[in-house]
């Protein structure tokens, strides 16, 4: 496809994603202090007594002026089709521009990560009061791009260095990650300079993203031994294909089958726009893993 006739369609997806109207949550409850540690859960619109329960994290670069309400359309699509769901916030870069740059930072070191965390340790309790009607024996972790690597990131917790912070004892109890165009391998994102080099800025730049690289790139913190998807467009022209490519050749290097489902002609909004079809497939993805 022509350079003009791809940018034209990929504007189109961007603006129908965003087009939807933010739909309130059932309930919200706090993780923290600070105002962007608060998650938001729907009830199954179903009505059904027990549901898994899909963790959604929003992308955005990890930048501050994304937040969780444009995947609000989204979270409420997943509700729809029968799923218990919960939103996570946390916090992102400031809202001043990088030195020399345009885009706002990305990220905070370590706030994004500790937050991440703190959701994900806080979730189950969390839950049980607010969204009874969840089921946490099958909860799936999804995530979108910059959150899409989080939802990686945060399966993959027990495998993180020895002196990390945030390692767990063991497995998250997941059924699985269905993480959507994720800045999954920190190195091919920044040879292709995705999001203006987001990764980078997320850890600090410089020689701060080679020492923190191995306590934040998914594809060094492999395996994780649970069950993990990944759903590209190939025609994505924010996080392209090689990235999720990168990270699905990392896991076999380390002896772990990883899913990679590629859609035809989809490019990086169209997997959480609940008018279109490749959201559908997201949401049999999810399904797959939860039943």
């Amino acid at each position: 496809m022509p350079d003009d006739a791809a940018a034209e369609r990929a504007a189109a997806e961007e603006e129908s994603a965003f087009s939807h109207e933010h739909v309130a949550p059932d309930a919200t409850a706090a993780y923290g202090d600070h105002p962007d540690q608060v998650i938001d859960f729907y009830v199954p619109r179903g009505g059904e007594p027990v549901a898994p329960l899909v963790v959604v994290l929003h992308g955005g670069a990890w930048r501050a002026p994304y937040d969780r309400g444009h995947l609000t359309p989204f979270a409420d699509f997943l509700a729809r089709r029968g799923f218990a769901v919960a939103n996570v916030e946390y916090r992102r870069g400031a809202t001043l521009p990088a030195q020399g740059g345009s885009a706002p930072i990305a990220g905070r070191w370590p706030d994004t990560f500790d937050d991440i965390a703190a959701a994900l340790d806080a979730l189950p309790a969390l839950a049980r009061e607010a969204l009874p009607q969840a089921d946490l024996r099958r909860t799936v972790l999804t995530g979108h791009s910059a959150g899409g690597h989080l939802a990686l990131w945060a399966a993959a917790r027990h495998v993180l260095p020895a002196d990390a912070v945030w390692r767990t004892s063991g497995p998250a109890s997941l059924r699985g990650v269905v993480a959507l165009a994720p800045i999954a391998d920190f190195a091919v994102a920044e040879k292709l300079e995705v999001c203006g080099h987001a990764a980078l800025q997320l850890l600090g730049g410089g020689d701060q993203f080679t020492d923190r690289q191995r306590y934040a790139d998914p594809a060094l913190l492999l395996p994780t031994g649970i069950a993990t998807t990944l759903v590209q467009g190939r025609t994505d022209n924010v996080v392209p294909q090689a990235v999720a490519e990168a990270y699905a050749e990392a896991a076999a290097k380390a002896g772990e089958v990883v899913g990679l489902t590629l859609l035809e002609d989809v490019g990086h909004f169209p997997l959480i726009d609940p008018a279109a079809d490749a959201c559908a497939v997201v949401a049999e993805e999810i399904a797959q893993l939860a039943y």
